[in-house]
């Protein structure tokens, strides 16, 4: 509708404008004991000398060190050095879509007692707006430095979970962007940029991006640049499988092809660390190819010499240990702390390296120089955050403090957030929106329609304002009546049917509230099943054989489930998904619910029919393989029959399309080298067929690339934000080759009966391309559809 433009706009433009100034007017008093180093007498040290590099100042900390003091800075929980006026300090802080409990850095027993609670990442992802990514990143990240600015939070922290979201069972697919690796990829860059305090990269929303002006503080005179906080990619990787049949994350041996590795499970650590420059990379439990992550140095070693990463590579808590005592790679725990550190891991969250690392340099199989290696990227990324700058109160985050926690404008932002996020999934005879004159009582029914502590999803803190359900749909309706139905998520009882049956036949209106919350997914804990748990599925149909009208089915949790019982019942009306929604999600299902709001959220992933689940979890292969009855996985290359695609979601209102412009024909003769003309020419003359080019022999991809405009048109009498997806396809059989794939996304404002337009800037290298069995990247010669929903275009790609 026309407020969201102006809603949204305004909730950027005064979060930025506040936030990334710095708050220099706020005059909160901030924690005066907050310890730090270089506190008089301990400033004369060359370490706290500013005017000097940082690096030299990481080498002069470490200069100082005994070897036993730089073994107890190896564990997230690093011990203090009294003598040199270092504090303790605990890497560990959690902030995955807001300031979470888990972990030790984090406390909300002292001035702040909350945080806001934006939703699960999957949420968030179906927004499609990057934009609205960064922004979050970014609130979140205010708040972080509020709480350590007084004593309540530290630096680092470990967020966001970027992996691929593989397989629908994944107990911790909910805290990931979902599982295409363009949008995995597009997700990280811009949440880490905002938390970091980087740049925002432009594009992929709605609203004009403001972006800070940069300080004279925010860098230094060796080229590394300041960071207001750090943020951790994790977890590197192929990591999607917590406990299923015998395979555990902890002994788990994820065989990945070069090809799945190149195209699905690599882009989102590569773009996290080029483009969103994190400051940290954290290597999973698992083993691949049977390596552990965090013993791999071929994998860390790729991160910092062909990506550039600048920062300090984590273990998952205790994954050094694993490397011995689950996966058996070691003979020794001496043997496992060697390996890690030699591979480049640089900090053990947990004890391992602190209790077995002295016995390894004793035993020759560490060095000094392996443990100062380590040291260096841990205190640069320190150094970066100026902690060893003196006061943090007089730097330029200083003034931030408790105003800055559960502001106005955060709390806006995870209201928009949650609006954007919903998607509705169905929707018969335009049942919805609700006139609310002409309701006068609801019931509503479900375990979590009127909880607010399970809305959140895992990794979640003390939400600032938190609103269920059911009090959200009271703003609207007066006569509004609760019953669980089910005693919990797992209903395993109808013993609560009775009660839900009574209100629901008095009621004008039924909303039932149904899914998953995190006793049936979360970490260390995936799923066997993709339907309903217990007798939810019968609650749903017994009250909709009394109701007096269709009902509204809300479902919850991150991960997918087959409501083929539900989407073909013509007495559930529609459906919507709210995830794991937030503190605001009451607010924002109820505006939805009658029509404040116009859905436009699109899911991130497939969901599959409860048929996949004979699928075996621990295969890795993204590819189909009809040899062996695999239908493969993904949007991208998955043939079997689906219960709601990737990329869908619907609207109140309706949507056509138009690609407007795109060329035809594009050449290759001017971007590759003489020496690969020679090659095909001579290849052709040899009656060679060729139908695909290496991307390698590609010298500029730069002359290959074009802008695509499209338009949209809303064709309905409500004004909707809608999410513009664009998509390649091979015409020709390829080997390999995804079935489609996604070029971009935009969320665009639309306006009633009217059009709205949007470009896509197409490299053919990239979006036209994908990895071959050996992990070479190849660009196929021929025709290549644009695929604009139901449009398509062809470009025919010649040498």
């Amino acid at each position: 509708m026309s407020q969201w433009n102006f809603l949204f706009s305004s909730i950027i433009i005064t979060f930025l404008y506040f936030n990334l100034n710095l708050f220099l007017t706020n005059s909160e008093t901030i924690v005066k004991n907050l310890e730090y180093p270089c506190k008089p007498p301990y400033n004369s040290y060359p370490f706290c000398d500013t005017s000097l590099p940082i690096t030299t100042r990481a080498q002069s900390i470490i200069s100082h060190l005994t070897l036993p003091e730089k073994i107890q800075q190896l564990c997230n929980n690093a011990s203090g050095i009294p003598r040199l006026g270092i504090p303790a300090y605990e890497w560990w802080s959690e902030s995955l879509h807001g300031i979470a409990t888990n972990g030790p850095g984090i406390t909300f027993n002292g001035t702040i007692q909350a945080a806001t609670s934006f939703p699960q990442v999957i949420v968030t992802a179906s927004a499609f707006n990057r934009t609205l990514w960064y922004a979050i990143g970014a609130a979140i990240g205010v708040e972080a430095r509020a709480m350590y600015n007084v004593g309540q939070a530290g630096l680092t922290f470990w967020a966001p979970n970027i992996n691929i979201f593989r397989d629908p069972r994944w107990g911790r697919g909910q805290e990931t962007p979902g599982e295409d690796p363009m949008v995995a990829s597009a997700f990280a860059v811009d949440f880490v940029r905002g938390f970091q305090r980087e740049k925002a990269s432009g594009g992929g929303g709605n609203v004009k991006r403001v972006v800070r002006k940069r300080s004279l503080s925010d860098g230094d005179d060796d080229g590394n640049e300041g960071l207001m906080l750090s943020a951790c990619c994790k977890h590197m990787i192929a990591y999607d499988l917590e406990l299923w049949n015998n395979f555990a994350r902890y002994n788990f041996n994820a065989v990945v092809t070069a090809q799945d590795m190149q195209d699905t499970y690599q882009p989102p650590f590569q773009s996290c660390i080029q483009q969103g420059k994190a400051s940290c990379l954290m290597c999973s439990y698992n083993a691949v190819n049977g390596i552990p992550a965090c013993a791999d140095k071929e994998l860390l070693q790729k991160a910092r010499n062909d990506w550039g990463f600048e920062g300090y590579i984590t273990s998952d808590c205790d994954a050094v240990a694993t490397i011995f005592e689950y996966q058996n790679y070691t003979k020794s725990p001496e043997d496992a702390v060697a390996i890690a550190l030699k591979s480049g891991t640089d900090i053990n969250c947990g004890t391992y390296m602190l209790f077995n690392t002295k016995s390894a340099i004793e035993q020759g199989k560490v060095q000094e120089m392996d443990i100062d290696k380590a040291l260096l990227n841990l205190f640069l990324v320190q150094l970066r955050l100026g902690l060893f700058n003196g006061d943090p109160t007089k730097g330029p985050y200083g003034k931030l403090g408790p105003k800055d926690v559960c502001s106005t404008e955060h709390k806006t932002l995870a209201l928009e957030a949650a609006r954007q996020g919903i998607v509705l999934l169905k929707n018969r005879n335009k049942f919805l929106p609700f006139n609310k004159d002409s309701i006068s009582s609801i019931a509503v029914i479900g375990p979590l329609a009127n909880n607010t502590s399970k809305m959140g999803g895992g990794y979640t803190g003390i939400p600032c304002s938190p609103k269920s359900i059911f009090e959200g749909l009271q703003a609207y309706v007066k006569n509004v009546n609760y019953a669980p139905g089910c005693l919990a998520v797992s209903c395993e009882s109808t013993s609560g049917f009775e009660e839900a049956i009574s209100i629901a036949k008095d009621a004008d209106i039924v909303v039932i509230v149904a899914g998953l919350d995190l006793s049936q997914e979360t970490e260390d804990h995936d799923r066997y099943s993709l339907l309903l748990p217990g007798f939810q599925s019968k609650l749903i149909t017994t009250i909709a054989a009394i109701s007096k009208k269709p009902l509204v089915l809300v479902i919850t949790g991150g991960g997918p489930i087959d409501l083929s019982m539900a989407n073909g019942d013509e007495r559930i009306a529609s459906i919507l998904w709210i995830g794991y929604p937030g503190e605001a999600g009451g607010n924002a299902l109820a505006e939805i619910i009658f029509g404040d709001y116009n859905p436009g959220g699109r899911l991130p992933l497939t969901w599959y029919p409860e048929a996949f689940t004979s699928v075996p979890m621990n295969d890795m292969n993204m590819r189909a393989d009809p040899s062996r009855d695999y239908p493969g996985r993904t949007y991208r290359f998955y043939t079997g029959k689906v219960v709601y695609g990737f990329g869908y979601g619907l609207s109140f209102t309706n949507y056509t399309y138009k690609l407007l412009n795109a060329p035809k024909q594009l050449t290759l003769s001017g971007s590759i080298s003489p020496e690969s003309k020679r090659k095909i020419q001579l290849q052709i003359g040899e009656g060679y067929q060729l139908d695909y080019i290496n991307l390698d022999e590609v010298e500029s991809c730069n002359s290959l690339k074009f802008n695509v405009q499209v338009s949209v048109m809303n064709e309905g009498e409500m004004d909707g934000s809608h999410v513009i997806m664009l998509y390649s396809r091979v015409t020709n059989e390829h080997a390999g080759a995804p079935r489609k794939q996604l070029i971009g996304f935009d969320r665009v404002q639309t306006t009633s009966y009217r059009g709205t337009e949007s470009s896509f800037l197409v490299d053919p290298c990239n979006h036209f391309s994908f990895a071959n069995e050996h992990g070479k990247r190849i660009l196929p010669l021929g025709d290549h559809a644009l695929v604009l929903e139901d449009q398509e275009h062809i470009v025919s790609i010649q040498i």
